[in-house]
């Protein structure tokens, strides 16, 4: 009976969540966003044209890559998958084989 009561409550959640059917996003950074945290945590830092093009290319690579590589969470989303290693696998393995089975049934 527990089990049943943990899903129903599991559901609940979710459907009372901001994040509802949007369980993870990309992160969205900007070189603008990076450059004000850097002036914010460095004030001291050199603003000469020359520096501030260097800065602005590498700025510009950081966002790139951090956009690529991190996520926001659904903290229910989160929650689910710290609790269950096996739904995290499932989903991995899912991810691991995406269109897969759409080139097979091509082959056929």
């Amino acid at each position: 009976m527990s089990d049943v009561l943990d899903e129903a409550q599991g559901i609940i959640q979710c459907k009372g969540c901001p994040w509802y059917k949007a369980c993870i996003l990309p992160m969205r950074f900007t070189a603008e966003d990076i450059r004000r945290q850097l002036q914010q945590s460095t004030p001291g830092i050199d603003t000469s044209p020359a520096f501030d093009l260097n800065m602005q290319n590498l700025l510009s690579s950081m966002a790139t890559a951090a956009q690529n590589s991190l996520l926001e969470g659904c903290p229910i989303f989160i929650d689910r998958l710290r609790s269950n290693p096996k739904l995290a696998q499932r989903i991995k393995e899912m991810m691991q084989n995406w269109g897969k089975e759409e080139e097979e049934e091509k082959k056929d």
